[in-house]
Formats: C-alpha cells, structure tokens, sequence
C-alpha cells in the first residue's frame, strides 16, 4: 500500500490548478484586448449619412465582452494494487505389498509464487462557461460623451453652414 499511497502524493494537483488559472486569466486578458481593438476599429471606421460622416461607434455598435464564469476542474485517479500469495503441494504415495517386504515410495513437490498486480488510471475535465457581459460602466460614459460631442459638432458645423 506504501506504493500506492506515493503515487497518489506525487500527482501534481496543486501545479495542474494553478495552471488552469492562470490559463483563464491569460485568456480573459486576451479576450479584453480584443474586445479594445475592435472599438478602436468601430471608431475608425465611418459611414456617411444624411452628408455626414460617423463613426460605427458613435451610431452605437459597440464591442461584446466577455467574462469567464463557472470554471469546474474534475480530477479523477483510481490507483490500485493488488497482492496475492500461493502456495501449493502435492503428494503422492504409491504402495506395493509381495512376500517378504513392502515398498513405498513418496513424492513431496512444494511450490510458492508471489504475484503482483498494479494499475493505475487517471482522467481529467475542465469546463468553463463564456458570456458576454456589459460594457465595462467607465467604457460605456466615455462611449456616450464621445457621442455627444460628435454630435454636438455636426449641429454647430450645419447652423454655421446656414
């Protein structure tokens, strides 16, 4: 059992744990930065109507975020070991009476055998859950100023134009 007890010692589940999350955080991070390139696309990017030009961001498409939510590690190990132990004999007696003496003979066979048997089996799972999640609060009011401004621009350059 001392075998069995270091196997199950020598998993590495406090490194397959931090692992994951850090993962998750590296993931998170990336997912973030794209969520900021693509506003810095709809940003650059314009459309004109009515004679003026617009940002998509400022006509309201915005960037989807996205949040890691219900992130479950499943570890399983089954360890096992196994010890038998068999002995075994035989005998055998044979007898033979004629006039005047008696044979016998006997034969003695004695064996012993150790078996081992050991197996191991593991399987893992992660499952994480991805949503979308509003505008961070900060992105969204510098979104709606950025708006309003653009907005108030293109009404003072139609009055001056009047």
């Amino acid at each position: 059992m001392g075998r069995i007890t270091r196997e199950i010692q020598n998993a590495p589940l406090p490194e397959m744990i931090q692992s994951l999350g850090v993962g998750i955080a590296k993931a998170q991070q990336a997912l973030d930065r794209v969520s900021m390139d693509l506003a810095k696309e709809l940003v650059n990017t314009k459309v004109e109507m009515g004679g003026e030009e617009y940002s998509l961001l400022s006509l309201g498409f915005t960037p989807t975020f996205y949040q890691f939510v219900d992130t479950f590690f499943e570890c399983k190990m089954s360890v096992s070991m196994m010890e038998s132990k068999e002995f075994g004999a035989s005998v055998s007696v044979s007898a033979g009476f004629n006039v005047g003496f008696a044979a016998v003979s006997a034969s003695v066979s004695a064996s012993y055998s150790q078996k081992y048997q050991y197996s191991a089996e593991a399987s893992s799972l992660v499952r994480t859950k991805l949503v979308t999640v509003p505008n961070p609060p900060v992105f969204e009011q510098r979104l709606q100023a950025m708006i309003q401004n653009e907005l108030e621009s293109k009404r003072q350059a139609i009055t001056s134009n009047q």
